[in-house]
Order: structure tokens, then C-alpha cells, then sequence
């Protein structure tokens, strides 16, 4: 079920573009990772706009004082919470519906690149069983160098000057994971959901960088292309928001 709704059109589309693109796998990644943000920008939409309301919301004065007046009785507080986003047409599961579509979508997208790279005789084999009939199995194994990266390994960009290797795309991915994850996490005056956010603000990028670090390089390209993207969104999304009514 998974390889047929998921990956199956995940690497036949990849290879296609590929093809298309005189069978350069990274930019392949690159305008493959686009297409995917663009189908879902819908559900991204719906996901920012409703962590953007929330940052909002609790920036109001209503919430501040509920929050100090309960402040001792969680249960009461919860009531007024949900009373208030009531009144203001507010649902909390709104941003979580569009988070919960596209966890499969950002899965199996990590796994079409990685089963997409297949290099040992057994990954070919397990690729050549995914491709349709009307995709050329001489399309692979693909041509995973990019730059100065092999997509299938990890990267490291090697200077002549320089006594050791530079890992740039981990570097990249660290710096635009902690981006977006401060463009699109609210804000709260609550002390608890601060920490919870700083926690996040920094083991997301440590997390992402370790990936970036010690897995294929191909990947690495997936992550900070998609930070990117998902900044750029953030970021317009932000200026509609803040834009004035005329």
C-alpha cells in the first residue's frame, strides 16, 4: 500500500525528471523537492496560517490574564482557552490536520531519494522492482555526482589549502532548519511552551545537521532545499499577514 500510493510515484517521478533534466540527479532533487512544496503549499498555508492566528491569540490581552488568573487551575484555564478560541473562530486542530497529510509526504520523499541512489547490485534490484513499465530501467543506477558532492555519500568539500574537509551542505542545513523553525514556531508568553520552543529551536538543527553530516549527501540537498522553500514561504506568508488593510 505504502510503495504504490507513496513511493512508487516518488522515484518514477524523480527519474523522470532526471531524465528530463540530462540526468542530473541534483538538481532532480532540487526541482523534485519544489514540485512537492508546491502541491502541498495548500495544506503548508493552512498549517502557517493557523500557527500565525495561535501567535496572535496569545499575545492578546484576554489570554494573558486568563493565564495569570488560572494560572493554579489548569482544568478552569483549558475552559477558558477553548471558550476564547471560540469566540475568535478559532480551531486548534486546523494547523495539525495539514501537518498530519504531509508527514507521508516528507517520509516517503526522504525515502525516494535515498532508494533512487541505489549504487550495491541488491538496491538496484529492490529500485528495479518500484519503477513502472514506461520508465527506462537505464536510468539507473543515476549519476549521483553533483558539484563537487557524490550524492550517494556524505558531503565534504575538500580545499588544497586546507588540512581538513568542510561538510558545507551540514553547515547550510543547520543554519536554514534553525530559519525556519523560528519563522514558523508562535512565540508564547507562557514560560513552559518558551522552553519547549527554544528546546526545539535547537535540537532541530542539530538533529537535521546530523543527518546532513553522516547520511547521503543526496539527502543533505533535500533538506536545505526544502528549508528553503519553506522559509521563502514562511516569510511571504508573514508580510500578507502583517500587510494593512486598506
Amino acid at each position: 500500500m505504502w510503495n504504490t500510493i507513496i513511493l512508487e510515484p516518488m522515484i518514477n517521478s524523480l527519474l523522470y525528471i532526471y531524465s528530463l533534466l540530462g540526468q542530473n540527479f541534483g538538481w532532480a532533487i532540487i526541482v523534485f523537492t519544489a514540485l512537492v512544496r508546491l502541491i502541498t503549499l495548500p495544506l503548508t498555508i493552512q498549517q502557517m496560517r493557523s500557527t500565525m492566528v495561535m501567535q496572535e491569540i496569545q499575545g492578546s490581552d484576554r489570554y494573558k490574564k486568563m493565564q495569570e488568573k488560572y494560572k493554579k487551575d489548569k482544568q478552569k484555564l483549558s475552559e477558558e482557552q477553548m471558550k476564547l478560541f471560540k469566540d475568535v473562530g478559532y480551531n486548534p486542530m486546523s494547523g495539525c490536520v495539514g501537518l498530519i497529510i504531509q508527514f507521508p509526504i516528507i517520509i516517503g520523499l526522504y525515502q525516494a531519494v535515498i532508494r533512487t541512489l541505489a549504487a550495491t547490485p541488491v538496491q538496484l534490484f529492490d529500485l528495479s522492482k518500484l519503477l513502472y513499465p514506461f520508465t527506462s530501467a537505464s536510468l539507473i543506477p543515476v549519476n549521483s555526482q553533483f558539484l563537487w558532492m557524490n550524492l550517494g555519500q556524505p558531503e565534504r568539500l575538500v580545499l588544497d589549502f586546507l588540512p581538513f574537509a568542510i561538510p558545507v551542505l551540514t553547515i547550510l542545513v543547520v543554519i536554514t532548519t534553525y530559519l525556519q523553525t523560528k519563522l514558523t514556531t508562535p512565540a508564547s508568553p507562557d514560560a513552559q511552551s518558551q522552553s519547549m520552543t527554544k528546546m526545539m529551536g535547537l535540537y532541530m538543527p542539530l538533529l537535521l545537521g546530523y543527518f546532513a553530516y553522516s547520511l547521503a549527501s543526496g539527502l543533505a540537498l533535500y533538506f536545505f532545499t526544502s528549508n528553503l522553500l519553506g522559509i521563502l514561504q514562511g516569510y511571504i506568508m508573514r508580510r500578507i499577514r502583517e500587510r494593512p488593510a486598506s
